[in-house]
């Protein structure tokens, strides 16, 4: 990843670099890895994010056809 710094402005380079790693889910990742998951926590927790992503995606679906 790469972020370019102009005249000098590091606090606006942060920014950027933060928003970027949010896109990527990198905070996320980092939180995950601080401990150890049970390969049955690791399975509970994606078969929610799968939920949540298929509610949301439907959410959008449904506010795009106008219902």
């Amino acid at each position: 990843m790469q972020v370019f710094v102009r005249d000098n402005d590091i606090n606006a380079a942060l920014r950027v670099l933060k928003k970027k790693m949010q896109r990527e889910g990198t905070f996320r990742e980092m939180k995950r890895r601080r401990s150890y998951e049970k390969p049955s926590e690791r399975r509970a927790r994606e078969k929610a994010e799968a939920v949540r992503r298929t509610r949301k995606a439907l959410r959008k679906r449904m506010e795009r056809e106008g219902y």
